[in-house]
């Protein structure tokens, strides 16, 4: 018998990003713009069930489709925690927090992921990019829906 190569065993990698931003918004408007379905990450048809335990998942339509993660807590309109693996499809998990607090007559809104497991070196570099693009989707759509009001 001839011996079989092993692949190289991947090394476990944290993730730990925290970005702020502030929204010339109420409170309760930044926080329902978090719970639209095209609200943040524009464009992937995620959906989120407002509740502890509710999924956060990209819908593709016939039943098909990505858990991104649970609610794992729910304080409107001040605190929204998600665990899951998110976007990513391997064994990983990660923790998101939006915190939002009343700030200088707007909304300041705090977000930080935190993720442990075998992450792609693709995903820990777009990472950033991402939650940047997500918390500018917010504040662009929470500062036009105040600006109905």
């Amino acid at each position: 018998m001839s011996a079989v190569e092993s692949p190289a065993i991947p090394t476990i990698q944290t993730i730990y990003l925290q970005k702020d931003r502030q929204i010339a918004a109420p409170l309760e408007i930044v926080f329902e713009t978090l719970l639209q379905p095209l609200g943040p990450m524009t464009g992937l048809s995620l959906k989120l069930e407002p509740w502890p335990g509710g999924r956060w998942y990209r819908d593709l339509g016939n039943d098909t489709g990505h858990l991104w993660g649970h609610v794992q807590v729910i304080k409107p309109p001040k605190l929204l925690e998600l665990c899951g693996p998110m976007f990513m499809s391997y064994a990983v998990t990660s923790h998101i927090q939006y915190r939002l607090m009343e700030k200088d007559g707007g909304t300041h809104l705090s977000l930080i992921h935190q993720a442990i497991g075998f992450i792609e070196p693709e995903d820990q570099e777009g990472v950033n990019k991402g939650w940047s693009q997500c918390l500018d989707d917010v504040k662009s759509l929470a500062e036009k829906q105040a600006g109905k009001k």
